[in-house]
């Protein structure tokens, strides 16, 4: 309680979030103006109407002490600096005296004041301000009064009591409904990047689909298209009249086969945007949270198609995912390697390993329910490529995947 939002609202002080006040917060406040004005005004009321000996003081101290108040509410630092609440808490304090020194009545305003003790300071010196509150408001009842009875030590530290337990109830509730606020804001949140996951997630696979089909189906088509205007070509005598508009069939195949081509490379996969597979994967390795994670690129390289790239890509993410997830690893490696007539891409763990059959049936293993490794083995085995998994209980894990090289050359993006 360092940072009141109302010099009159019990409970602890609001985030900045939440300064403005909320309708219980107003109600409360305007029923404790509306308590301090009114125990004042029949204090004074009282005094004038039995012709007190001190009426006059008694109206004055009253003045003083409403006039005090209403400066403070009116005072913006005091809503907002702990040290402002205390010095106006001693200004209320000092014409309370006052008013307790020529009037026994002066003693209900003490109930007030403890909520704004226990709202302005902390709770600690707040509880030991309502006793010293309430210590006065009994030693100023008996020194009007020439008679001791129970109900004038039990009303002020009933009051006192009852303040305490309003003030600390308020606060749990407070504090309660802040926890809600936040989980509710943490679930809107999460549901949002969720959602923003999943459409990032579906646009990359639909790239992946797209460019997957265009290869496969057009850019193959027109490659096949090319090889058979090649033949019809060298068929003919060349003499033949065909042979012009073979050479233009050619020449529009080919030019509607790189179309194609940059079609694909427009789709791939950002990882694969702005570098070769190989600097895809140096990339993946060094933004791995846990394990250390080397990669080490052995042979010639070469471009590679598309579906290629992606397919390998997405089997080294996938299997590093698990490698992090699951295997509890210390060290990892990734090793691409390319050959004559293939290209392989090897991820070994030092984990603690899992038995690939039990895995593979479904029945744990990779601990994702038995789905990453067929994912990847699907992917492999559509670009006629072989997938391999080697572990033990204990012993790392080890995963192959070969693919065999186109036998065309891939023109460079």
């Amino acid at each position: 309680m360092t940072a009141p939002v109302s010099p009159v609202l019990p409970g602890p002080p609001l985030p900045p979030a939440s300064r403005v006040l909320t309708p219980v917060s107003k109600v409360l406040r305007l029923c404790l103006h509306a308590l301090l004005f009114g125990l004042l005004a029949l204090a004074a009321g009282r005094a004038v109407a039995d012709a007190a000996p001190l009426a006059g003081w008694v109206v004055a101290a009253c003045a003083v002490l409403a006039a005090v108040y209403v400066g403070g509410v009116r005072t913006p630092a005091v809503h907002r600096s702990p040290r402002a609440g205390a010095v106006w808490l001693a200004g209320l304090g000092a014409a309370w005296t006052a008013l307790l020194a020529v009037s026994p009545d002066g003693l209900w305003i003490a109930f007030p004041l403890y909520f704004l003790e226990l709202h302005l300071l902390r709770l600690r010196w707040g509880v030991a301000a309502v006793a010293v509150t309430a210590c006065a408001a009994i030693g100023g009842f008996l020194a009007h009064s020439s008679t001791m009875s129970p109900g004038a030590f039990l009303g002020p530290l009933l009051g006192g009591a009852v303040a305490v337990a309003t003030v600390l109830g308020y606060q749990a509730l407070y504090r309660e409904s802040e926890r809600r606020r936040e989980l509710i804001e943490e679930l809107i949140t999460t549901r949002a990047e969720l959602a923003a996951a999943e459409r990032s997630a579906g646009i990359l696979a639909e790239r992946e689909r797209l460019a997957r089909e265009i290869h496969d189906t057009l850019a193959q088509g027109l490659s096949s298209i090319q090889l058979l205007l090649r033949a019809a070509e060298r068929a003919l005598p060349e003499e033949a009249p065909a042979l012009e508009h073979i050479a233009r069939a050619r020449e529009a195949a080919q030019d509607n086969l790189a179309e194609a081509r940059r079609f694909v490379r427009a789709l791939t996969p950002p990882d694969l945007e702005h570098g070769s597979l190989a600097a895809a994967l140096e990339r993946l390795c060094s933004g791995v949270p846990g394990p250390r994670v080397r990669f080490s690129l052995s042979g010639s390289p070469r471009v590679l198609p598309t579906p290629y790239e992606v397919a390998l890509l997405r089997i080294a993410q996938s299997a590093l995912a698990n490698v992090v997830r699951h295997a509890r690893a210390g060290r990892a490696e990734i090793t691409l390697t390319f050959m004559d007539a293939s290209v392989t891409l090897d991820i070994v763990d030092d984990g603690h390993g899992f038995d690939p059959s039990s895995a593979a049936s479904g029945s744990g293993g990779s601990g994702d329910g038995g789905f990453g490794l067929p994912a990847m083995r699907s992917r492999a085995e559509t670009l006629g490529g072989l997938f391999t998994v080697e572990s033990d209980p204990g012993q790392g894990t080890a995963v192959a995947v070969t693919l065999p090289l186109p036998l065309e050359p891939v023109e460079a993006p």
